[in-house]
């Protein structure tokens, strides 16, 4: 299991059996573990998700975002999934948490 600190200061984890679970939907993600943790801890920005998770996006080519859902809880956290797009046009409906909008 890995861990990283979210921008909110909180230790997100991303358990071997979620990374499996990832990895078994989204096989592009093979090898890309380190991406997806670095888009929690270091991202270019934060959504809002619809039930209480957040959304961490992060450019990782020309054209593609790394999008990974997760969630805070008091004292840590965890990643739900993740996921590559071309497509941020959805993404820009959410309201964004950060950087705090203009």
């Amino acid at each position: 299991m890995d861990r990283v600190t979210s921008l909110s200061g909180m230790p997100i984890r991303l358990p071997d059996e979620r990374w499996a679970h990832i990895v078994e939907e989204h096989c592009e993600l093979a090898g890309m573990r380190t991406t997806v943790l670095e888009a929690v801890e270091d991202p270019d920005r934060v959504l809002a998700g619809g039930m209480g998770e957040l959304i961490a996006v992060k450019y990782v080519e020309k054209g593609k975002h790394m999008v990974v859902v997760y969630r805070e809880f008091e004292t840590d956290g965890f990643v739900i999934t993740a996921f590559l797009t071309t497509r941020t046009k959805s993404l820009d409906r959410r309201r964004q948490i950060w950087p705090s909008p203009q």
